[in-house]
């Protein structure tokens, strides 16, 4: 049975059918990312050291978190998760123009197969390989002396947050990707990725900024989510007492939804667009 018949079939087991075909054909895009993972494990175990190596430098040559209240360890290290949340952009940008350029979407494309599962597939595999990350940071982080104090469910909604950060930018690099077009031009997404992760407050907080960029920093969306995270973790957050901060959970879930609201259908816009 075909894709184009299952989509063709009437009623309620037509939309059984379309559902199910949905579903397989995103799990084999997802499988064939997960493979690929086996397949070149270096590039696997460079993305998890990279964000590792950048915390144990800012937690003893860089001093991350310092003029916060206690130990400036438990400041950095939800800086950190939601920072290798928003640093995974470039992996997805690379993995989706490498696919463009060797013409593998186009051959997906001309498949009998559900057009969005080849997007789902990859934002899946992301997802999953995110996770993954998360796990390892925590682990690193427990290592280097950090801790959270609010119990398991605070701890498992600051994950939900991260996550949720995290899926957001996935579709910011899908669709950039497709604009790009080409591998090369990754390294010049990853120039306005660094300074936009950077002007938040993951490293320091606001109030020791000059006060106009600490007003820009603290409505940074990555700011936001590493200051709710913060608050869940029971860990200090330097609060500075201006709106943006007293209410950084709300905005933690507003920012990721309206990027998702816009870059989503772009995406999908785009991806049905291509070699048209």
């Amino acid at each position: 049975m075909s894709a184009a018949t299952a989509a063709a079939a009437p009623g309620p087991d037509g939309a059984t059918s379309r559902l199910g075909w949905a579903l397989a054909d995103s799990w084999t895009m997802t499988r064939r990312e997960l493979a690929h993972w086996a397949r070149q494990p270096v590039e696997v175990i460079v993305n998890l050291a990279f964000p590792v190596m950048l915390l144990l430098m800012f937690t003893y040559l860089v001093g991350g978190g310092r003029g916060v209240p206690g130990d400036p360890t438990e400041y950095l290290v939800p800086g950190m998760l939601a920072l290798t949340m928003a640093f995974g952009l470039e992996a997805t940008m690379l993995a989706v123009t490498q696919d463009l350029g060797k013409g593998v979407i186009d051959r997906f494309r001309s498949m009998p197969m559900v057009p969005g599962a080849v997007l789902v597939g990859r934002s899946a595999a992301d997802m999953l390989q995110s996770v993954v990350s998360l796990a390892v940071m925590t682990g690193v982080g427990y290592a280097v002396g950090w801790r959270w104090h609010n119990g398991a469910a605070a701890a498992l909604g600051a994950v939900g947050l991260l996550l949720l950060l995290r899926f957001a930018m996935l579709w910011v690099g899908i669709h950039l990707a497709m604009v790009a077009g080409r591998p090369e031009m990754v390294t010049a997404v990853q120039i306005l990725v660094w300074p936009v992760g950077f002007l938040s407050n993951v490293f320091a907080t606001p109030a020791s900024m000059p006060g106009w960029l600490g007003a820009v920093v603290e409505w940074n969306p990555m700011s936001a989510t590493a200051t709710a995270v913060r608050e869940l973790f029971g860990n200090p957050g330097g609060a500075t007492g201006s709106w943006a901060a007293e209410h950084a959970g709300l905005l933690a879930v507003l920012w990721p939804v309206a990027i998702i609201a816009v870059f989503f259908p772009l995406a999908v816009r785009k991806f049905a667009r291509l070699s048209r």
